[in-house]
């Protein structure tokens, strides 16, 4: 069995928006983490949740698929999804899978606090 290579960090920044950073790698083994993460940003009541991917090492279509199961459960709560710190690489998938059409994908924490 694989162990998982995600740490998140959250916290509550402004009024209605949480940062999730990601630390590691997005793949199957990160669901519980990725799950935690979310849940703890709406139990701090986020409307708007913003992913820094700063830290991210690696992901692959697994992790892609949590990411849009984040983003429907997101949805259904009426909740923003945006992120920063993405490699070139990774938005490029991003724009290829056309998830930067659901997920706002931002140049910095400040602008997504600007429009949350």
């Amino acid at each position: 069995m694989s162990i998982a290579n995600l740490t998140t960090d959250v916290r509550k920044a402004g009024s209605s928006a949480c940062v999730i950073e990601v630390h590691g790698e997005i793949n199957a083994q990160a669901e519980n983490a990725l799950t935690e993460a979310y849940n703890q940003a709406c139990d701090l009541g986020a409307r708007n949740i913003i992913l820094n991917f700063n830290d991210l090492s690696y992901m692959n279509s697994s992790g892609i698929g949590l990411l849009v199961t984040m983003l429907i459960r997101a949805n259904r709560q009426k909740q923003r999804i945006m992120a920063y710190g993405l490699s070139e690489h990774y938005r490029q998938i991003f724009e290829l899978t056309r998830l930067d059409e659901a997920i706002v994908l931002l140049e910095s924490e400040a602008e997504g606090l600007a429009v949350a």
